[in-house]
This record gives structure tokens, C-alpha cells and sequence, in this order.
């Protein structure tokens, strides 16, 4: 009987350390080409790839976990998740809530997208319809710098700012730089991104609970190793192909 017990505390023991590896991964599911749900329904992208890499390199298992973009900050601190890998631009103002990795995608400065067949005065942008998505940096910048000469929308997600913007709804979206020109060339010719860079932020980090150190120094540890042996790039290069080298090497 006493074997019996220990036996039964053991594989206890190890059914917990197996749980206790677990990294619950918080994104939204609807970014493309960061995350997105692929023909078959599963989650794919970017986000997912470097995600399922680094929980490889730290010895975790990857369990994602899809998380409404407004929301994805509070379920952290929640502790729905243990970290936010989901395009998260480094910024001051996040940082008072919650830590950051290391960047996990180079700085990319926001752009406009618009219909091909529009001309946009981007020295003077008055009387338009610009959409963002809510609570981003785009929407930030909108509010802050164009707010007083123009009629800004929020959008819940990317899928509805697009739709408006193919519609004829609206005259802009600013986005990601890298999702904009990734949009428009995947657009057959519909949409276009010809407006200025504008630099928000130094790059995409995984946001984490300030608490979590220990994770945050694993983390870093194999996201260097995989700006080191080219990983990183390998996957920048499959989902962002009309982005110009370098990377990280």
C-alpha cells in the first residue's frame, strides 16, 4: 500500500512540474500577418511562430490563448496569461503597467494606407476620415496630432478598419508600417501605402507582468540566441516579404 502511495505521489509530482512548464501566450488572433486564424482555423503568424521557438529554447509547452486587443493588458495583470506576444509596441506609457522583453521585432515606423486610386496631401491632412485601431499608438498619434483638422474612427479590430477603408468609408488607416506595406501588396492592387514613416515606439516587445523576472531573463536569453543564429530573421523574412533587410543581423 505504502508503494502504492509514494507511486501515486510521484506521478502527482511530476503531473505538476508538467503544468508548472506551461507558458499561456495572450494574442489576438485578428492581426495579420502578427496572428491570424489560417484556412484550417488554427492560429498562425508571425506572433504564434517566434512564440512557439522561444517556449522550444526555454524548455515550456505553448498554450495560446485569444484575447480581444482592448482587453489584452488587463487579462494579463489578471493572470489569464503569462505573456502578451501580439505586436506590443515598447512604449513609456505601457511600461508603467506592465514590463517588456527585449524587442522581438525591429522598431517599424506606423504608415498610412489608402485606395490606390486616392491622392492624399500628406504635408496637410485636413477634412479626411482616418482610422485606427483602439487603444493603439496609431490611435494615440491620431488624437494628439491630427484630431482638430480631421474625423478619427476607432475600430475594434483590423478586419472592420480595412473593410471601411475598401468601402470607401474612410480616407486613411494608419497601421504598423510592416502590416501596412504587407497589406497593400497582398491587395492586388487595391490599396496603397505611399504616406511618410512615422516612428512610434522602438519595436514590438512580449509584454509580462512586472513581477515575472525570471521569465523575462529566460526569455531575453533566447531571443538573443535567435537574433544571433538568424532564426529570428528566417521568420521576419517568411511573413514579411516586401520588408527591407537588415534585421537583427
Amino acid at each position: 500500500m505504502n508503494k502504492l502511495i509514494l507511486a501515486a505521489a510521484a506521478l502527482a509530482a511530476l503531473t505538476v512540474g508538467a503544468q508548472a512548464a506551461t507558458l499561456k501566450v495572450g494574442t489576438e488572433g485578428g492581426y495579420p500577418p502578427y496572428n491570424f486564424m489560417d484556412d484550417s482555423g488554427k492560429l498562425a503568424g508571425y506572433d504564434v511562430d517566434v512564440s512557439t521557438e522561444l517556449c522550444k529554447r526555454i524548455s515550456y509547452d505553448c498554450q495560446f490563448v485569444t484575447n480581444d486587443w482592448d482587453s489584452i493588458i488587463p487579462n494579463l495583470l489578471a493572470g489569464n496569461y503569462d505573456a502578451i506576444v501580439d505586436d506590443m509596441t515598447i512604449t513609456d506609457e505601457r511600461s508603467k503597467t506592465i514590463d517588456f522583453t527585449e524587442p522581438y521585432f525591429p522598431p517599424d515606423p506606423s504608415r498610412y494606407l489608402s485606395k490606390a486610386g486616392k491622392t492624399v496631401d500628406y504635408t496637410a491632412l485636413k477634412g479626411l476620415k482616418i482610422g485606427a485601431q483602439t487603444a493603439t499608438i496609431q490611435a494615440d498619434y491620431l488624437d494628439s496630432k491630427l484630431k482638430a483638422d480631421n474625423t478619427i474612427l476607432k475600430y475594434d479590430t483590423q478586419d472592420q478598419e480595412l473593410a471601411d477603408l475598401n468601402a470607401g468609408n474612410i480616407d486613411l488607416v494608419l497601421i504598423d508600417g510592416s502590416v501596412a506595406v504587407e497589406t497593400a501588396a497582398g491587395s492586388n492592387g487595391a490599396l496603397k501605402s505611399d504616406g511618410p514613416d512615422i516612428p512610434i515606439g522602438i519595436g514590438a516587445g512580449i509584454g509580462l507582468r512586472k513581477s515575472d523576472t525570471e521569465l523575462k531573463g529566460k526569455l531575453n536569453t533566447a531571443l538573443e540566441a535567435m537574433k544571433k543564429d538568424g532564426s529570428l530573421d528566417a521568420l521576419i523574412k517568411k511573413y514579411f516579404p516586401n520588408r527591407p533587410a537588415p534585421y537583427w543581423k
